[in-house]
């Protein structure tokens, strides 16, 4: 028998070490893990980790055949059971979903922080101390899309042997046909080292058919608080205007964010910009949702890029009541071939139909 070896793994901010032998595979890592960190192996996704040849891993590869070094640090995605369980029971005990997600004048009040001076110098810290890497130059005459990762474009909680098998589906036909229209740029709330992997992982970077302008991490969201709902950090779109202020504004910017915590947990990220917000369906359970052929599978990306596709070519976008996102792609869906029908599946948080259309606040 060979000597063992060990393997680092890195789970939310702390690292685990793997003892394994050359015949030990994959699944008899997830399995250790499952011991040191009580994620079920079923749950784990281990990121980046591949075999000699350049293939994804899967369960079944040994250790012997990993293309890995004394040094080399695997990051592993995953929630715990009781997670898992807290998050969707907070889910399903959340209050329905309204036609256009208009908060009560009392909640607009208490999430009204934009103007606060304190904020406002948090925000101005921001932009002086965190460095944009662009990936790709901003083009003139293109709007700005700016777009979460988890449960937006990816399934965090669910379990599969390939990362591209959590993307959301028509996730690159989405990035392809926005582009026509606008600068991509992914804000997540994790650090950038996570966000790089799962945009690697998911084939996002370095695509042909479309590229991402800039990625941002949590070092550029700002604290708030309000009296309503306490302290929680958001994403000041005022951040991606200052560091391109030749480029993006409020009246050419969108971003998207999905509603997995709740109406009101979904707008927190919205609260300094609530005209650019756009919310749509958490995408869960990828398993039973990424059959686009299926009625039953997730097209929320598909209508998406149907409607800002429509609204890309307006002057500007500051007209818009992006709540009503489907109202308007309703009435215009002609100018797609055919009808408009919501639903989107994904596990989301209910169907959301009528209203008077996107124009209008």
């Amino acid at each position: 028998m060979a000597e063992p070896a060990s393997l680092c793994v890195k789970w939310q901010g702390q690292e685990y070490a793997v003892h394994l032998t050359p015949e030990d595979t994959v699944a008899t890592v997830k399995h250790k893990l499952e011991q040191q960190t009580q994620v079920s192996a079923k749950r784990q996704k281990l990121l980046g980790l591949k075999t000699r040849d350049g293939k994804l891993a899967g369960d079944e590869a040994k250790v012997s055949d990993l293309a890995i070094k004394a040094s080399t640090k695997v990051m592993m995605m995953g929630q715990r059971e009781e997670t898992i369980a807290a998050a969707e029971a907070e889910a399903l005990a959340a209050p329905e979903v309204q036609d256009d997600f208009d908060l009560r004048p009392e909640e607009e009040q208490a999430l009204d922080v934009k103007d606060q001076p304190e904020v406002l110098e948090k925000l101005q810290r921001r932009i002086r101390s965190v460095e944009v890497k662009v990936m790709n130059p901003p083009r003139d005459g293109k709007k700005c899309l700016v777009l979460d990762i988890d449960y937006t474009l990816f399934d965090l909680g669910s379990a599969a042997e390939r990362p591209d098998e959590l993307a959301r589906p028509h996730l690159h036909e989405f990035l392809r046909d926005t582009y026509q229209f606008y600068d991509i740029i992914i804000w997540s709330a994790t650090n950038m080292k996570w966000v790089e992997v799962k945009m690697r992982e998911l084939g996002v970077l370095g695509n042909e058919q479309y590229k991402i302008t800039a990625m941002l991490d949590h070092a550029a969201m700002v604290t708030v608080q309000t009296e309503k709902y306490g302290v929680f950090d958001c994403k000041p779109l005022g951040f991606i205007w200052a560091k391109f202020p030749d480029h993006y504004n409020a009246e050419n910017t969108v971003m998207l964010d999905d509603l997995r915590q709740g109406r009101a947990c979904a707008w927190r990220n919205f609260v300094m910009n609530k005209q650019q917000g756009l919310v749509i369906r958490p995408f869960k359970r990828a398993h039973m949702n990424r059959d686009k052929a299926s009625l039953l599978g997730d097209n929320e990306l598909l209508h998406l890029s149907h409607y800002l596709c429509l609204v890309g070519p307006l002057p500007s976008l500051a007209d818009l009541n992006h709540r009503k996102w489907e109202s308007y792609l309703q009435k215009h869906a002609a100018g797609f071939g055919g009808s408009f029908s919501s639903g989107g599946g994904g596990g989301g948080a209910g169907s959301r139909s009528g209203g008077s259309g996107a124009r209008g606040s």
